[in-house]
């Protein structure tokens, strides 16, 4: 931004912030990589023109003046960083995504720096002749990990130390779970060994949720290249089927546009977070956003509708007591789906997978569709029967309505 903008801001482009400020990202790493191109051709290798060029060399002293506090690089960075949280505010928001407290690498990488002292005097580190410091891990089967630049700068590894410190001293935790992709795995298998090897006994009590990628159906993409499908295109996509499947299957004729609008939203942000989570969070995920919205399939469209349906039955009668009655093989099932709720979401919670939650979901909804359609509600004659299969129905949308809840996707009452 500074080498390549004309003062421009989010508000005089009209671009959303973190979008604004990865448009500099990626211009950065196409200069930097135009620029190894250039040293190449002049004889340099390319390890050796990817450290020697102008960009890269640059963008270190500013990391070194940053890290000293030095005045403008610091309100450069504050300003800009403002403009990419504002952006990520809004995405989060969207998503119905909300954080109790929110923690800075920025603001821990000197308690990191301060601990790889402490490394050095405990002999966990090894300072080199060049001033670097590395954690030799080879005894553990992996390799040296650097933890401090030769020019003194920290690394990713330098402020995840002091994080990881401070998160456990300030809230007094008892289990610490970092919720990040499996092509992290290494870095934090790394960060674990490092925090045992410096004497924190707390660190038995770590682990990596280590996630699998979502594809999209145009492949995996990298930020750095600037062909990243963004989230917020994703969202706005979603809302766009949503709005357009909705419209093409009618019954919205009694909604107003606000009304109407917030249905494609729910159904859109619903059809979107349920497709994700219920794969199991180590395997792969090819996301096609059409699919997503299925009214027939396994999608999160498929559940809301079922809850909306029931809720129309329960608005023309509510049920009543009954007394003994005996049940059909369906309405057997149903029972013990309902019964399985507490087990479901204790395993779920035990071993940190909400697919459990959402498989369970779809099994419950198909069996009350095969209900409804097999079974009278509001034509049964016999009224102990009627009320039975009414009480059915509301335990029935209460649990949607829970594990939806618990998989953050809300459940509207009509669809």
């Amino acid at each position: 931004w500074k080498n390549f903008s004309t003062n421009e801001t989010p508000d005089s482009t009209g671009m959303k912030g973190d979008h604004f400020v990865g448009k500099y990202y990626v211009l950065f790493d196409s200069e930097y990589r135009k620029q190894i191109k250039e040293l190449e051709e002049k004889g340099i290798d390319t390890e050796q023109a990817k450290k020697q060029t102008p960009i890269i060399l640059e963008a270190q002293e500013m990391l070194l003046k940053w890290e000293n506090q030095e005045p403008e690089t610091l309100a450069l960075w504050k300003k800009m960083n403002a403009w990419v949280y504002e952006g990520f505010e809004k995405s989060y928001t969207r998503l119905g995504v909300s954080f109790d407290s929110v923690q800075y690498e920025s603001n821990t990488y000197l308690l990191g720096k301060d601990i790889v002292t402490q490394g050095i005097e405990k002999k966990v580190f090894i300072k080199k002749e060049d001033g670097s410091v590395w954690c030799d891990l080879t005894q553990e089967g992996l390799d040296e990990k650097l933890v401090l630049r030769k020019d003194g700068t920290s690394v990713y590894i330098t402020q995840d130390l002091g994080t990881a410190i401070e998160r456990f001293e300030q809230h007094k935790l008892d289990k610490l779970i970092y919720v990040v992709g499996n092509e992290q795995d290494y870095h934090f298998l790394v960060l674990f060994k490092m925090l045992k090897k410096l004497g924190y006994d707390w660190a038995e009590n770590l682990q990596h949720l280590s996630y699998a990628m979502v594809d999209l159906p145009d492949g995996k993409m990298k930020s750095r290249e600037g062909t990243v499908v963004d989230a917020d295109d994703l969202m706005q996509e979603m809302f766009d089927t949503a709005k357009k499947i909705s419209l093409e299957l009618g019954k919205l004729e009694s909604y107003s546009d606000e009304e109407k609008n917030k249905l494609y939203e729910t159904i859109g942000m619903g059809a979107l977070k349920y497709y994700i989570l219920k794969v199991d969070p180590k395997k792969n995920i090819l996301f096609d956003p059409k699919a997503s919205i299925d009214f027939q399939g396994n999608t999160g469209s498929f559940i809301q509708y079922t809850h909306a349906r029931i809720c129309s039955l329960l608005d023309k009668q509510q049920p009543t007591d009954f007394s003994e009655i005996s049940l059909t093989e369906i309405e057997k099932k149903i029972v013990r789906q309902l019964a399985d709720y507490t087990e479901t979401i204790y395993k779920a919670a035990e071993s940190l997978n909400p697919s459990l939650v959402a498989n369970y979901v779809y099994e419950l909804v198909k069996l009350f569709n095969s209900f409804y359609q097999s079974s009278p509600i509001l034509k049964m004659d016999n009224l102990e029967v009627k009320n039975f299969r009414l009480t059915l129905s509301k335990q029935v949308s209460e649990t949607i309505a829970s594990c939806m809840k618990l998989l953050g996707i809300e459940v509207p009452r009509r669809m």
